[in-house]
């Protein structure tokens, strides 16, 4: 009887929440008449779960700009509705993203759902913001441009490739699988240091079960997948405390050595050596922890997945990889086993046109995640304050206006349109004061990765699907039998 009653209780705690949003924005709406933009149209959905069932639901389909372009045709390309526990703005215009991405601190600040805010902590950097945040986005930035880190990177990514190909052998190859082989083991060195063994192994369990909670329903509570997610997340911060705090003591130890001080062998190295005099080490060195911990997730969730989509979209198009076979075999002879440079990979034009379309058709971060500071116009649709807006990345990337046969796998098509900062429809890493640092290194694995799989390889992939709730993957991992090229 008494759960009976506690549940009317909920729903009817709910219904009134549910009440009194619906009446606070009509009395927002009436203030803000004497405006000049109108706030978009658009549905909330059914009380706390929005249209967050059919937003799943698209996910798991093949069509996941379903759920946008269904309400782009009803409201527009700016329109409203709730979704993961949040009432958002959703854009799907280029021009409004571009707005968006580019206007930070004053206008638009971070803002995420409530399962994302909760793994990452509060001093998270995806939720940091202004000089702070300007400030480390600068330090990992300038690291991972540096001539030291881009000699050495090479020849670090070109071994971990060559380690995981030597396993490939006749039985079948799970590529999401395999590849994450690859892109952790680097992950992990750019930014501790860490080579292969138990913690390195350690990590990448322990994050695979922490990345499950990115988006769920945000409950904490023993069983959940947030809770199991945020366990894991604390097991993974005690390594990386003994590794802050080994190499803190390192930097004290050696004050007194410019040389030493002013080189650094990774991000850590980088942050720990900019934290500057305070009085409140523990909770700085705790934030660079939760820092390294979140940087994980763009390196490892997003770079393999990158690198499966692009042998599955490879795989279903003979032609483009037969033109890639032959721009890298050309490469390979050049180089006659020599050593190969970053250049060297970045410059190969049809390489680099397979990288971009991969990240157009895959959509691997889908969108970005912006609040209102003010009321904001643009393109005559008002923003109301406190307001989160979605600049929705995939709907941009697949609208027929935008890219002639958005849903077909053309590489040639960049030849002519470019993938240049300039082109406001194609953003794959974000943009603005928070485009990804990490682009060039992104892309530079990319690159090593493809030249030797087809220089090495042909192979044969079975039929598979692409899920895309809560994060791209493929179904079945993308199994694919090889064999090794004679040459």
């Amino acid at each position: 009887m008494e759960w009976i009653i506690g549940l009317w209780t909920l729903m009817g705690m709910s219904l009134f929440w549910w009440f009194l949003c619906a009446k606070k924005e009509k009395s927002d709406a009436v203030k803000r008449k004497k405006k000049k933009g109108k706030v978009p149209k658009g549905n909330r959905g059914w009380p706390l779960l929005g249209e967050t069932l059919e937003f799943i639901a698209c996910g798991y389909s093949s069509n996941p700009v379903s759920f946008m372009e269904k309400r782009k045709s009803r409201y527009g390309n700016v329109f409203k509705t709730s979704i993961l526990g949040t009432s958002v703005i959703v854009s799907t215009d280029p021009e409004v993203n571009k707005v968006i991405l580019q206007n930070q601190g004053n206008i638009f600040v971070p803002a995420y759902p409530k399962s994302i805010r909760e793994l990452m902590g509060e001093h998270s950097i995806l939720q940091m913001n202004g000089n702070m945040h300007r400030k480390i986005h600068s330090l990992i930035g300038g690291f991972l441009r540096s001539p030291q880190l881009k000699a050495r990177i090479t020849r670090d990514i070109e071994h971990s490739v060559k380690h995981c190909f030597a396993t490939w052998t006749q039985q079948t190859i799970y590529v999401q699988d395999q590849v994450k082989k690859i892109t952790f083991t680097i992950l992990v060195k750019v930014l501790m240091s860490i080579g292969p063994g138990e913690d390195l192994d350690f990590l990448e369990r322990e994050f695979e079960e922490f990345i499950k909670g990115l988006i769920c329903i945000p409950l904490k509570f023993p069983g959940t997948r947030l809770y199991k997610s945020l366990k894991a997340k604390e097991r993974m911060m005690n390594i990386v405390q003994r590794v802050i705090e080994e190499k803190n003591n390192n930097i004290n130890n050696n004050n007194n050595n410019k040389e030493d001080l002013e080189k650094g062998n990774d991000v850590l190295d980088v942050l720990l050596r900019d934290k500057g005099d305070t009085n409140s080490i523990p909770n700085m060195l705790e934030n660079i922890c939760e820092n390294i911990i979140e940087m994980m997730i763009p390196g490892e969730e997003t770079l393999p997945t990158a690198m499966t989509m692009a042998v599955k979209f490879l795989s279903d198009s003979p032609p483009a990889l037969s033109k890639l076979l032959e721009e890298n075999m050309e490469l390979k002879k050049q180089k006659n086993s020599s050593d190969y440079a970053w250049t060297d990979y970045l410059s190969l034009p049809f390489t680099q046109n397979v990288i971009s379309e991969t990240l157009r058709m895959a959509n691997i971060v889908n969108a970005i995640w912006r609040k209102a500071a003010k009321d904001v116009e643009i393109k005559g649709y008002l923003i109301p304050k406190d307001w989160c807006v979605v600049a929705s990345l995939t709907s941009v990337h697949m609208d027929g206006m935008n890219y002639e046969n958005p849903f077909e796998f053309d590489p040639w098509r960049w030849e002519k349109i470019g993938a240049g900062s300039n082109n406001i429809c194609f953003t794959p890493f974000g943009g603005g004061q928070r485009l990804c640092p990490g682009i060039e290194l992104s892309r530079l694995e990319l690159s090593i990765f493809l030249h030797h799989l087809v220089t090495t390889f042909r192979w044969v992939a079975e039929k598979d699907e692409i899920i895309y709730f809560p994060t791209v993957k493929m179904k079945r991992k993308l199994p694919i039998s090889v064999t090794t090229i004679n040459t």
